[in-house]
């Protein structure tokens, strides 16, 4: 089983995955749509190689009851490995029924062609399809994972633009979680410790019953069910909860240069050489901490009746969350389904698990009736877990042609991965909670958390890192999209386009000179080929080109991206181009919705976005305070992908990321003739360091 894709090993039988009945083809999978599209590109490989139409697929993903335990959707592995197990799934099933339609008509199998179903023999009908023969086909055994999928010659529907399909529902209405109504449903909110450790006190209950409202409690969780979400909106106004020991003030530094002056658990990587003499430069890269922001808050829909506990939510891993809430309620995982419902669009650990263990922890309080949990935006800002403030400093040793010879880092960061049972906001509320787990955290460089993407794609002989993890951070910090790549990869793109204009070198050939990988050469050539590269003028004019580049993980998608921008005091975005590298795109279109979202997003992470963080927490707490990027400031985005499809699949959701973030920043310093180090890349920063 080691050979077979991580998914596939873990889940090996083949009814796991597939079930034929009705004239239709039942697929499980555990990669979750998120908005990225996945249910199409998936559902695409299925019926790839399963030789039938996409009407054919009925789809189950993220069902702890129906689906294989795929761990969570993120770190942009649904293609590279769910999909390549699923493909195997497919592609071994179709074998099997070839094999036994061979056995009954004594034919050899390489005689017989699937047409939606049917199974052919020279063309002709036999007179079996897959639901005819399902009683007899066993699919109750391991995968062997020896069957050949479908070579690209063949392929009729993996490689082309396929519509969404989850999109009808979402824009016709109904298909998210916030818009499930189940008989008897009441809605709830939590009232929120405004510090950890504060104790409920005292809540006006009598203003609650005049709003048909009521409390419920469990130790310091505490929560408000109204059988109207207006009516709950009233009560809590009218609760005013009061509480103790919540007087303890948090650390008010929004800035990632605090994190450098806090203890850390000190890991190192790379070369224990000491970097050796010779002409050096040296500079500081950060962002602050930064909010999921997705357009719609957090839901989650929970319904305990006789002994089951049923939830419906956004969350990236319904198995993970599932072991989550059984730890935290003290249960069998086996009495809680966990089932994926449409969210409001996910980035990382949102506060999805957190809505949905409220909705748990709440059915159980009031068990036989459903109940909704719906989050303000205030609550979603508040306390939803953010991505971490980070510091990344880059020193390298130019050899005697200007060429890094040797390069040190230093990463300083918060945690990024905050799931584990224990660390949700309600677990840490009720009676006997478990003692807080500490983080567990990997500083290598792959997968990597902060350290993501701090090794360098470049031919740069000698490096190592140090990466310095800063466990109390003043707000609690989990994944959002990229993880510690984002803000590595900015440091590291904008470090070498410094080292460039040190030696007098051209940004752009700088880095072909650095990069052995063809693929990769091919994608600086083009975007810069795209982007009219070559009449880039002198630095200082007010009009910037900038570039990144960047292969996510070292070992996923390759994304050039090329910024052009106008700048004063402010930044105006003039035009993008971005060249990518996806292997075989299971549906060109949707890898490159993968690539423009994931540059909007980094773009306004880089211009705008930052929470303030006073001595109360997190004091953002609406979209007055949190600006991002308006569709009026999204200039045109230009994507090419190079045409390599008989590479693997790459995962593409969050590669133009830091790129993007890069390629910003040194448009802005083209532009201006100086550079703004710090994200976001504000009003206020470019006056500092103009008059620096």
């Amino acid at each position: 089983m080691t050979d077979l894709p991580k998914s596939l090993a873990d889940n090996p039988r083949l009814d796991r995955w597939l079930r034929f009945a009705e004239g239709r083809v039942h697929v499980s999978v555990g990669k979750v749509e998120i908005g990225q599209g996945i249910s199409t590109a998936l559902a695409q490989i299925a019926a790839e190689e399963l030789d039938i139409s996409l009407d054919r697929l009925a789809w189950r993903a993220g069902d702890t009851q129906l689906a294989p335990d795929e761990g969570s959707t993120s770190s942009s592995l649904s293609i590279e490995i769910g999909g390549a197990s699923l493909r195997l799934v497919c592609a071994e099933t179709r074998a099997l029924f070839l094999a036994e339609v061979a056995r009954l008509l004594n034919a050899a199998a390489e005689e017989l062609e699937v047409e939606d179903g049917t199974i052919l023999h020279a063309g002709t009908p036999t007179g079996h399809d897959y639901w005819s023969l399902a009683p007899r086909v066993s699919l109750a055994r391991d995968a062997t994972g020896t069957t050949a999928p479908k070579p690209r010659a063949r392929h009729r529907l993996v490689g082309t633009n396929t519509p969404r399909r989850d999109l009808p529902g979402k824009l016709t209405g109904g298909a998210f979680v916030h818009d499930m109504v189940l008989p008897g449903m009441l809605h709830a909110r939590v009232l929120r410790q405004p510090r950890p450790g504060a104790t409920l006190a005292a809540v006006n209950e009598a203003a609650l019953a005049r709003h048909g409202a009521r409390l419920v409690r469990s130790g310091d969780f505490a929560a408000i069910l109204a059988p109207t979400e207006a009516a709950l909106r009233a009560a809590v106004e009218a609760a005013r909860p009061r509480w103790d020991n919540a007087d303890t003030p948090t650390p008010a530094m929004s800035e990632a240069a605090w994190l450098a002056t806090q203890p850390a658990d000190i890991r190192t990587r790379g070369s224990e050489a000491a970097p050796p003499p010779g002409r050096s430069h040296a500079a500081t890269y950060s962002r602050p901490y930064i909010a999921h922001a997705s357009l719609g808050p957090s839901c989650a829909v929970a319904h305990e009746q006789s002994g089951i506990l049923e939830v419906w939510t956004h969350v990236q891993g319904v198995y993970p969350f599932r072991i989550n809430a059984a730890q935290t309620l003290q249960r069998a995982p086996e009495t809680i389904v966990v089932r994926h419902a449409h969210g409001p669009g996910c980035y990382g650990h949102n506060g999805a698990d957190d809505a949905a263990l409220d909705a748990a922890i709440i059915a159980t309080l009031v068990p036989s009736t459903p109940v909704r949990v719906l989050w303000s935006r205030a609550d979603e800002f508040a306390f939803a877990p953010a991505g971490t403030a980070m510091q990344t400093a880059l020193r390298a040793v130019l050899d005697a042609e200007g060429m890094p010879a040797d390069l040190t880092a230093t990463i300083t960061s918060g945690v990024h991965v905050n799931r584990a049972p224990g660390r949700l906001l309600a677990s840490r509320t009720l009676p006997n909670a478990q003692p807080l787990p500490p983080p567990a955290e990997s500083s290598d460089p792959y997968p990597g958390t902060g350290a993501r993407n701090i090794v360098p794609y470049y031919d740069i002989p000698t490096w190592r890192y140090e990466h310095r993890l800063v466990t109390g951070t003043p707000i609690r910090t989990s994944a959002l999209r990229g993880l510690g790549a984002v803000v590595n990869v900015f440091a590291l793109e904008c470090f070498l386009d410094e080292l460039a204009d040190l030696v007098g070198q051209d940004p752009a050939a700088y880095r072909l000179r650095l990069l052995s990988d063809p693929r990769a050469r091919f994608l600086v050539e083009r975007a810069a080929a795209m982007s009219n590269w070559s009449a880039r003028g002198p630095a200082g004019t007010g009009i910037g080109l900038g570039m990144g580049f960047a292969r996510y993980k070292n070992k996923s998608g390759y994304a050039c991206v090329v910024v052009e921008v106008e700048a004063d005091t402010e930044i105006r975005l003039r035009h993008i181009w971005c060249t990518a590298d996806a292997g075989l795109a299971i549906n060109p279109d949707g890898v490159r919705a993968q690539l423009e979202g994931g540059i909007i997003q980094a773009a306004s992470m880089a211009l705008k976005e930052q929470l303030r963080i006073d001595e109360t927490g997190t004091a953002t707490r609406s979209w007055a305070d949190y600006p991002i990027l308006r569709f009026s400031e999204i200039p045109p985005i230009d994507i090419e992908l190079a045409n390599t499809p008989d590479e693997p699949s790459l995962g593409m959701g969050e590669c133009t990321m830091g790129p993007t973030a890069a390629a910003i920043a040194n448009a802005a310093a083209h532009a201006l003739g100086v550079r703004v180090r710090d994200m976001p890349l504000t009003r206020q920063r470019i006056l500092r360091a103009a008059s620096a």
